[in-house]
């Protein structure tokens, strides 16, 4: 009910007076059933602007931190992510990777929308990064459309480091729904899990019109920060420069054995943080 009462009655009708924001390909979500919406990641406002251009409910996971804290504090954030479309992560299956994709697959059983950032954090400059492969074992368990979602200019609206920016008028792009049934078993293959992603982020790169850099947004932020701290800022930005401009399946700029890489699920904000980072 809380979710219903942000979105339709507080926050959502505040939202679109101020932002104005504009949708298109909304005819691409199913109007009931379960289904991934898998989009890029360029604010923290991603996760307002896009369950709000739907008539259905949009459920992302967040840390179970958020849904535990005592006091008033705890209570008002617990009913706000509770509000927002948050659930917390299933941790028992030990890591916060496995967890997301369980809850994910929990909710989707549920036949409900479940949206999800393949990137895993925000990008750090406006260019699309590296897709996780979760993304990848999820759609093929659950065995459910995925529609590719494209938000533009919600980092005008609040850029990286910052709460608020400058007034601009969102719009989210839905594409056409994804089929992956011609890799149905094979979810423990590295390998299609990495072509799988790298077709969704290829996807998502055409519908943004953004740059795609083919390292992990994660990567370059630890990178940057680890070269501003033994370095200084000179380096920092030397280091920023490094990711190149790359087709996803091309093969140009992964490491060795990069295709090894953790199955993590990306959620709002940094790693899988509603907000935070």
């Amino acid at each position: 009910m809380f979710y219903w009462l942000l979105k339709w009655v507080f926050l959502g009708p505040l939202l679109k007076s101020v932002f104005r924001p504009s949708v298109e390909g909304v005819h691409h979500v199913p109007d009931e059933g379960p289904a991934i919406l898998a989009s890029n990641h360029l604010s923290y406002a991603d996760w307002l602007f896009m369950p709000l251009s739907l008539p259905r409910r949009v459920t992302f996971v967040a840390k179970a931190e958020y849904f535990t804290g005592t006091g008033v504090k705890g209570t008002l954030q617990r009913w706000f992510f509770t509000g927002a479309g948050q659930v917390p992560i299933d941790r028992s299956s030990g890591s916060a990777a496995a967890g997301a994709i369980s809850t994910g697959l929990r909710i989707l059983a549920n036949g409900e929308l479940f949206g999800i950032y393949p990137e895993g954090t925000r990008s750090p400059d406006g260019r699309l990064y590296k897709g996780k492969t979760g993304v990848a074992r999820m759609v093929l368990e659950a065995k459910v459309p995925l529609i590719p979602v494209a938000v533009i200019g919600t980092d005008e609206v609040a850029p990286p480091g910052k709460i608020f920016g400058r007034l601009a008028h969102p719009h989210v792009r839905f594409g056409q729904p994804m089929d992956f049934s011609r890799y149905e078993g094979m979810e423990d293959d590295r390998f299609i899990l990495r072509s799988i992603t790298d077709e969704i982020m290829y996807e998502l790169m055409l519908l943004s019109g953004q740059e795609y850099v083919d390292v992990y947004a994660s990567s370059l932020k630890d990178r940057v920060t680890q070269r501003a701290k033994g370095l200084g800022e000179g380096a920092a930005a030397l280091a920023s420069t490094a990711a190149h401009k790359f087709v996803p399946g091309s093969g140009e700029g992964r490491a060795a054995g990069e295709l090894t890489d953790p199955e993590v699920i990306g959620a709002p904000g940094d790693g899988v943080e509603p907000v935070a980072g």
